[in-house]
C-alpha cells in the first residue's frame, strides 16, 4: 500500500471535521430545543407525521425523474413491505422487478 492511498489534505479533513461538528451541532441543538418546547396535542400530531413527509419529499423527486420503472418498482417494494414486513425481501422484489422491466426495455 502506498502512502499517497492514505493521505488526506488538510481541507479535507477541515471540512470532514466541519461536516461533523454541523451534523452534532443540529441533532443536539434539535434534542435541546424540543426539551424546551411543551408537547402539545398539535405538535405531537406534527411530529407524528413528519417521518412520512420526509420519505415523501425524499422519494418523489426520484420517481419523477425516473419514470415508469422506477415508480412501479416503489409501488411493488411498498406492496411488498405492507404484506411481508419483511425490508430485504421488499428490497429483492423491487430489484427483480426493476431487473425485468430493464431486459423488456422499459
Amino acid at each position: 500500500m502506498t502512502d499517497a492511498a492514505f493521505s488526506a489534505d488538510r481541507m479535507f479533513i477541515l471540512a470532514v471535521l466541519g461536516m461533523t461538528l454541523v451534523t452534532y451541532t443540529l441533532r443536539a441543538g434539535g434534542y435541546w430545543v424540543m426539551g424546551r418546547l411543551p408537547i402539545t396535542p398539535r405538535v405531537r400530531r406534527g411530529l407524528e407525521a413528519l417521518p412520512g413527509a420526509i420519505i415523501v419529499s425524499t422519494v418523489l423527486p426520484i420517481v419523477l425523474q425516473g419514470g415508469l420503472a422506477v415508480g412501479l418498482c416503489l409501488i411493488v417494494a411498498a406492496a411488498a413491505q405492507v404484506r411481508l414486513r419483511k425490508e430485504y425481501i421488499a428490497v429483492f422484489c423491487a430489484a427483480a422487478v426493476a431487473a425485468g422491466l430493464r431486459a423488456a426495455g422499459v
